[in-house]
């Protein structure tokens, strides 16, 4: 089989295992046009279901809201360990931070005050927050993990006012239009298909109600295609290549929305939560980062794979279902962004000659010795490298940029000691022998800590 035939196998059998009435699957990659799977029926006799067919994505909404509020943190609008009282008018739990609720850490309780679910009336944006005098704060702020869509709702409320506008126009100037999201919208369209929930005990499948969330719209609201919504999840994992400009957000600030917050789970450590994103470990420094989503007759998943061999940049999937209790749909993202690396890896680029090292670092390259232990530092990709000497292949190096006006102090940018500096000793000659990382000595050869070399004995 092709690889396509391979993902599409995966997807059919999905849809008639789980029985999902209809199934949308896109996969979006550096490397490759955008491929698309449809199958089942959209509910609607006058109209068949395809890849431009829009589904309810639910809580992916919230990565959305969460890229709002970066995009505010980085224009000078907030800082994340603002209590919310200091940004936003609330009659109560005015101590949680920003942070806090961006990472369901802030113990909110799980839905707006009232029983939305069974009245199927949600509150409008002012009534969210004037009802906050009246929901719980079932945890104390930063005690453990407790998912809130109360929590994400008073965050879009917070971007809305900063920016002065709604949740829904901030958002559509702010992200959708800049990256081309067309077919994602905030109400359902003559596109969208019918969501269901199927009978358990037979093929019977009743179409559910569908609500607008109102005040908690931030949470849960958008609607979309699964072509936009892969490269959507392409964005989250590779922005410097979907957003090479940065129109949405810089690549760092991605990068700090990736790095976990915390566990989902205190005694299973397979999963866990960053700024907004669900963090998916898939073994071998593989990490899958998006949502899941689920709404009455709907449920979505939306994820963009980072590391591994095989992965040509950009590699998002979007897995969207017409049933709200088919969870392997849930499961079959996951599945197909291995399968996509697996069937169908990127090319293996050609390695070309590329420019020595500065003379100012030369002396610095090979190996160093520090605490007992051999590291070798390199000259990659213009800019000075350090690895342990053993470490695993597929372990990222430590990679050091000079500080203005001071060549001979570094500042660890990525990798094993991110954020500490790098100091370089000269000889008189200007050759580096001895350096500090971290404040910790690096010589030339093995040294105890009091400057003594091993082989002295």
């Amino acid at each position: 089989m092709t690889p396509e035939q391979r993902l599409e196998r995966a997807v059919r059998k999905v849809q008639a295992d789980a029985r999902v009435p209809a199934l949308s699957v896109a996969l979006h990659r550096a490397d490759r046009s955008l491929w698309t799977c449809t199958v089942g029926t959209s509910g609607d006799p006058a109209r068949a279901l395809d890849a431009q067919s829009r589904f309810r994505i639910g809580s992916v909404t919230k990565t959305f809201t969460a890229v709002l509020v970066m995009q505010a943190r980085d224009d000078g609008l907030l800082d994340l360990d603002d209590p919310i009282a200091t940004r936003l008018d609330v009659p109560a739990h005015g101590t949680a931070t920003i942070r806090r609720l961006l990472s369901h850490t802030a113990g909110f309780q799980r839905e707006p005050y009232g029983d939305l679910w069974d009245v199927l009336v949600a509150p409008d944006d002012a009534a969210l927050l004037a009802d906050l005098a009246r929901a719980e704060r079932v945890l104390p702020n930063n005690r453990r993990y407790h998912y809130s869509n109360l929590g994400l709702a008073v965050l879009g409320q917070l971007v809305a006012k900063l920016r002065g506008g709604t949740w829904a126009s901030v958002l559509r100037e702010q992200i959708l239009e800049p990256l081309g999201l067309t077919s994602t919208t905030v109400e359902p369209t003559g596109d969208a298909v019918v969501g269901y929930l199927v009978d358990t005990y037979s093929d019977a499948a009743r179409p559910e109600p569908q609500l607008d969330m109102g005040g908690a719209a931030p949470a849960a609201q958008l609607w979309s295609t699964a072509g936009d919504m892969a490269r959507w999840a392409a964005f989250l994992a590779s922005p410097e290549i979907v957003d090479p400009d940065a129109l949405v957000l810089a690549p760092e600030t991605l990068d700090e929305m990736r790095w976990p917050q915390t566990t989902t789970d205190e005694t299973l450590w397979s999963g866990g939560f960053g700024l907004g994103l669900i963090l998916a470990p898939q073994g071998r420094r593989v990490v899958h980062v998006g949502h899941d989503g689920a709404m009455p007759g709907f449920l979505a998943g939306v994820y963009g794979r980072r590391g591994g061999e095989g992965n040509p940049g950009a590699l998002g999937a979007a897995v969207l279902g017409s049933s709200g209790t088919a969870t392997e749909i849930n499961e079959l993202v996951h599945e197909l962004l291995a399968l996509a690396v697996e069937a169908d890896p990127a090319d293996v680029r050609a390695w070309s000659p590329g420019r020595a090292a500065p003379p100012a670092y030369r002396s610095v390259l090979g190996p160093w010795w520090s605490e007992g232990f051999a590291h070798v530092f390199s000259w990659h990709d213009g800019a000075l490298q350090s690895r342990v000497a053993d470490a695993p292949a597929d372990r990222p190096p430590s990679v050091f940029r000079p500080l203005p006006d001071r060549p001979d102090v570094l500042r660890t940018v990525s990798g094993r000691e991110a954020g500490e500096l790098l100091r370089l000793t000269r000889d008189a000659d200007g050759r580096v022998v001895r350096m500090h990382w971290a404040t910790y000595r690096f010589t030339r050869v093995q040294e105890t800590f009091d400057g003594v070399p091993v082989s002295e004995g």
